[in-house]
């Protein structure tokens, strides 16, 4: 432990020479503020790529079809096609690696929007015919009423389940939108319920709330679908890979709509889980980054006091030679040294951390005061066991600065330093 005359001496040791102590501070202060910093930013680009998925299930994929690239069966190149209800069987059965399968189509195809009306109002929204596991694959927040469930579909029901941009366009606020009825393309459905999306990402919550959601029988026979799907929203199961399910799907459909094996262009597809993955691997990359560099810059602040303590070392020859002169050990300069040298570290990192974790904060509020956060960048910030650790680290820097100073200071004699000029 340090006494009080130690600590006098730490403090006539350090304010001898005030810029000089400044400056060898200045370089902890700015390599740990670096790294507190960087890692903030790491996490605040981590969340916002977090928030373009919003809270949907990651262990999920999209399949649609495309044209054929290739001969088979007799039938030519470039042939269209479409996916059918007996699809859906034939997944589950053949696929149990798949967890949920959700048939999806839409008015207009994929991005296309249809005319609604009530009254006088109008407005062109999204209209889906989807299934009750739909919301276990993209979970949206209930604001009135319920969604569609099994009776629902088995029955044909003429009900809609509206975004809350749909109610905004086609009611008044305060008016009771459940139980009334939108007219969408000439035909009436029954309000069921009200939802608003989850996704942190503004628009693309917007554009989700701009639809309307009907039981898919429903919509197959409304609009002359027959048994026609528009694509698959597929979940696999926990711990298995949504590319291994991806596979073993197209197989099926390919066999059983007579597509070339080898043919990669029929079926188009989009893997949210190698894209979840992929983008939390390059967060990684970058988060290990800026670990290295801010560790890289703090030992370059490192280097710096152990530096200064060499010239503070030799400054002080005679002074340590007259120590060990009067029986001083070599532990007790040693241990001299090495304080000075962790005093020093700990109060320029100390407050390196300090003035980071404001300047995190202070970001961090002035984004949420802001009416639209940017997607790619949300809530910078670092956790206390980070912040630990860079206590840890400074210690460990402080330790290191002081030991070939202090070694050097012991390995002069006692009869040599008392010459020393």
């Amino acid at each position: 432990m340090i006494d009080r005359d130690q600590w006098q001496e730490i403090m006539v040791v350090l304010g001898r020479n005030k810029l000089r102590t400044f400056l060898t501070a200045f370089g902890i202060f700015w390599g740990i503020f670096m790294l507190v910093i960087m890692l903030g930013s790491g996490n605040g680009l981590e969340n916002g790529a977090r928030s373009t998925f919003g809270r949907a299930v990651t262990n999920s994929m999209f399949l649609w079809t495309q044209r054929t690239s290739m001969e088979y069966a007799g039938f030519n190149r470039g042939r269209s096609f479409n996916l059918r209800n007996g699809d859906v069987q034939a997944i589950k059965d053949e696929v149990p690696e798949v967890d949920l399968i959700s048939p999806r189509c839409q008015a207009g195809g994929h991005r296309g929007s249809a005319n609604a009306s009530r009254g006088v109002k109008t407005g062109a929204f999204s209209i889906y015919g989807d299934t009750p596991d739909y919301i276990k694959i993209e979970p949206v927040e209930i604001l009135d009423g319920r969604y569609i469930n099994r009776y629902d579909v088995d029955q044909k029901r003429k009900v809609c389940f509206i975004g809350i941009e749909v109610f905004n366009a086609l009611y008044n606020e305060g008016e009771e939108a459940v139980g009334t009825y939108i007219k969408a393309q000439g035909v009436n459905y029954k309000v069921i319920g009200i939802f608003k999306s989850k996704s942190d990402d503004a628009s693309e919550a917007e554009e989700r709330e701009k639809a309307m959601i009907i039981p898919i029988t429903t919509f197959q026979q409304a609009y002359n679908w027959g048994d026609i799907i528009g694509w698959f929203s597929i979940t696999s199961k926990p711990d298995v890979p949504v590319s291994l399910v991806e596979d073993k799907v197209k197989e099926v459909l390919k066999r059983r709509h007579k597509i070339h094996p080898e043919d990669e262009r029929a079926f188009g597809s989009w893997n949210k889980e190698e894209v979840f993955n992929n983008m939390m691997n390059l967060m990684l990359g970058i988060r290990v980054l800026s670990l290295v560099v801010g560790i890289l810059t703090l030992l370059a602040g490192a280097i710096g006091v152990s530096n200064i303590m060499v010239v503070t070392v030799k400054e002080r020859t005679k002074e340590f030679g007259v120590r060990r002169a009067i029986g001083a050990t070599p532990a007790s300069v040693v241990s001299q040294i090495i304080y000075e040298s962790i005093v020093l570290t700990l109060a320029a990192g100390i407050f390196g951390i300090m003035l980071s974790v404001w300047s995190l904060e202070a970001i961090a509020s002035i984004m949420n005061n802001f009416s639209e956060q940017p997607d790619f960048f949300r809530n910078p910030g670092v956790k206390l066991p980070v912040v630990l650790s860079s206590l840890g680290i400074l210690i460990l820097a402080g330790i290191l600065a002081g030991l070939i100073p202090a070694r050097r200071a012991v390995e002069v004699k006692p009869v040599e330093a008392l010459r020393y000029e």
